[in-house]
């Protein structure tokens, strides 16, 4: 070794860089929301200068104005052409069909706080709220209850289980 001091500072350096990229994960930042200070920077890239905007706007003012109405009516038009339509409950016993094979499983033994088929205070609480509520949250989920609509139940036969199961306890 001719240089001691060369090897000592660059064992100290190894043993720093190794010590700084060790093992342990470092604590995640808190999670805060994004801040609105960075978006105008950010925005200020992409938004066309005053003077653009004024060259583009007398140049095509004329053809846009008469334009837009028009699109606007259109797309109203289509808007109300693909409401979804009501949907048509199926038959108590198709009601009965769907209870047994998905819906026992939870309202048989009152998992996930669900109202057993014969307990009728329960299920008072949850008819206060409409039937139409009780359609909703079946299908869609509500708090504890999942999602019941999926690609192989359709709304329709959920509608049917919820019926099935009020007629049941009233």
């Amino acid at each position: 070794m001719k240089n001691p001091s060369k090897t000592l500072s660059l064992l100290l350096a190894s043993a720093v860089l190794l010590t700084a990229c060790g093992g342990e994960k470092p604590s995640e930042p808190a999670k805060s929301e994004p801040s609105t200070q960075t978006a105008p920077a950010e925005l200020a890239d992409t938004v066309p200068k005053a003077d653009e905007v004024a060259i583009t706007n007398s140049a095509t003012s004329d053809k846009t104005d008469k334009g837009t109405v028009e699109t606007a009516q259109v797309d109203n038009a289509e808007q109300a052409d693909t409401a979804p339509a009501p949907v048509q409950a199926l038959s108590i016993a198709e009601g009965k069909a769907r209870y047994e094979k998905t819906c026992r499983i939870c309202h048989d033994q009152g998992l996930l706080d669900a109202p057993k088929l014969t307990a009728k205070a329960d299920w008072a609480k949850r008819l206060d709220k409409g039937i139409d509520t009780l359609h909703k949250h079946s299908a869609k989920g509500f708090g504890k209850m999942p999602a019941q609509v999926t690609g192989e139940v359709s709304e329709a036969e959920v509608y049917a289980a919820v019926d099935y199961m009020v007629s049941q306890v009233q």
